[in-house]
């Protein structure tokens, strides 16, 4: 059962242009990131990804053979909460160390599963068996217009849910986009609204009346994390839950201290930043507490199989995030998440995470570089 050897196949892609209405100005491009392999003395194999849709990995590359192979190689590889209780003293005072242990603690729960022959739901406790979606895109509109129209071709697609993200329209006009598409599509779509944390606490509050008035699910990380007093503040005036947070930094601890705060009713999480080790101690703890874990997309194809995984062990999540396009996150596996015809995704029945490598795509985009500091 011990670990013999990690690896990684560094893969380069060019994701899709995507031109948004914010400082990131184009998510698409060539881009450099991995397909993290495992093995065991027992012949099994872990697999994960190592990528946040069009964002190099190369640092995160890095950390797992130079920080993390060195202490889990020999290591039994149901180590894993062993792993997860290293992981501050290895953070120290530098960047958090989690993003970069995350694909590998999902890649040890993938040899869970094979070596027990079931899917890793299984292994967490499976409480459903699908669960629906909702539709994101990045900030590309500069006009309510342009958001009213993604909306409508999204509910022709057949999505039932869809998160708008305005980017840096004016606070008057993300209310008028917030009232024009409710208008649009009608009661039958929910709706939802994600800042990326861009306002003032008093554009917050203006545009969080106006979801209040057209009956949005949710408004995501409207201002700064940081910025705890006004978090709780617009939590206590307005209607509709804040759902927080999608940020870097905001891990397992940061959710706790929000959740002990009464800050927000709905909690963010991903296991692309907490693994599914985390993700599923989260999960618990806000159920605990009566409260939503809404969780953000996981960044590629793996760790998106891993976020459902997760889904499925509990009820207190609501909605699965699906970034288009998809071509940003989708690659690598050669059987990809599939919508089906309610707009819901299924619970994975294959062992482990459930994803067939797509060896002659990664052969084809491996290149040749050694991943030494």
């Amino acid at each position: 059962m011990k670990i013999t050897n990690i690896t990684i196949d560094v893969i380069e892609r060019t994701a899709p242009s995507v031109l948004v209405q914010d400082e990131r100005a184009n998510l698409g491009g060539t881009t450099r990131q991995g397909v993290l392999r495992v093995y065991t003395a027992d012949g099994l194999e872990g697999h994960a990804f190592i990528g946040d849709q069009g964002a190099d990995s190369s640092q995160r590359m890095l950390t797992i053979i130079n920080t993390l192979k060195p202490i889990m190689v020999d290591r039994d590889w149901s180590d894993r909460e062993w792993l997860w209780n290293q992981l501050p003293e290895m953070s120290g005072h530098g960047s958090p160390i989690e993003p970069s242990w995350a694909p590998l603690d999902v890649a040890l729960w993938d040899i869970a599963g094979k070596a027990a022959g079931q899917p890793i739901h299984k292994l967490l406790g499976t409480a459903r068996t699908e669960i629906p979606v909702y539709a994101t895109y990045p900030p590309r509109h500069s006009n309510p217009e342009g958001f009213v129209e993604e909306a409508l071709q999204l509910k022709s697609n057949g999505f039932n849910a869809y998160k708008i993200h305005p980017g840096p329209l004016s606070a008057h006009d993300a209310a008028t986009t917030v009232e024009k598409v409710r208008e649009a599509v009608g009661n039958e779509m929910q709706l939802m609204l994600d800042r990326n944390h861009g306002y003032t606490f008093r554009e917050a509050l203006y545009v969080g009346h106006a979801l209040d008035a057209n009956r949005y699910f949710w408004f995501e990380d409207p201002i700064p994390v940081n910025d705890i007093q006004s978090i709780c503040e617009l939590t206590t005036r307005l209607e509709t839950p804040l759902n927080m947070s999608d940020s870097t930094g905001f891990l397992f601890h940061e959710a706790a201290n929000f959740i002990q705060m009464n800050a927000v009713r709905l909690i963010r999480g991903t296991v692309r930043k907490i693994g599914i080790t985390g993700l599923k101690k989260q999960m618990a703890l806000v159920e605990g507490y009566n409260k939503f874990c809404e969780i953000g997309l996981a960044g590629n194809s793996a760790l998106n199989a891993a976020n459902l995984h997760v889904m499925m062990s509990s009820i207190n999540c609501t909605y699965f995030e699906y970034w288009l396009p998809k071509e940003v996150h989708q690659w690598g596996i050669a059987n990809q998440l599939e919508i089906d015809q309610n707009g819901n995704l299924k619970a994975p029945t294959a062992h482990g995470l459930g994803i067939d490598l797509d060896e002659d795509w990664i052969s084809s985009h491996k290149v040749s570089i050694t991943l030494i500091s």
